[in-house]
């Protein structure tokens, strides 16, 4: 039986466990946690979660990723990226929304898109380069305004 308040994303159907290795290409609906070693690819409009264990070389288009463990590769979400402090990434991101915790190892390329151009950030780029690196704002106000 099924649950209408149920989102297709709101369960993790998909796991790769500790101590497993996968090499391959994940299209998948919902969410997959990666907790052992993963080399290939992954597609979702959902949610890609690197456990604190994880291990992924791979790339990824995915709705929103979270990153605990190791990511080496590019990611492209449509929603956004969180690496929390135990996180490592080496590559190139994509995405609307850009959240890095205290603690961080990420040695790479960031690219913030609009949230209009979502779409482009789940292609990726067609022509199998790297994304640019964004250009950063002329200045920037700190929250809360001016100190006076």
């Amino acid at each position: 039986m099924s649950d209408p308040r149920i989102t297709d994303d709101a369960f993790i159907n998909s796991i790769i466990g500790e101590g497993t290795k996968f090499k391959g290409e994940f299209d998948l609906n919902g969410l997959l946690r990666i907790d052992g070693d993963f080399t290939g690819t992954i597609r979702t409009k959902g949610k890609v979660l690197i456990g604190k264990n994880g291990r992924a070389e791979c790339t990824v288009h995915a709705g929103t990723v979270v990153v605990g463990g190791v990511v080496r590769g590019e990611i492209y979400s449509t929603e956004k990226v969180i690496i929390l402090s135990t996180g490592l990434v080496l590559g190139a991101i994509t995405t609307p929304r850009l959240i890095i915790e205290e603690g961080v190892i990420f040695n790479g390329s960031c690219r913030i898109t609009t949230p209009g151009s979502a779409d482009a950030a789940k292609a990726g780029p067609s022509n199998g380069q790297k994304p640019a690196a964004s250009t950063a704002p002329k200045e920037a106000t700190p929250v809360g305004g001016p100190k006076r």
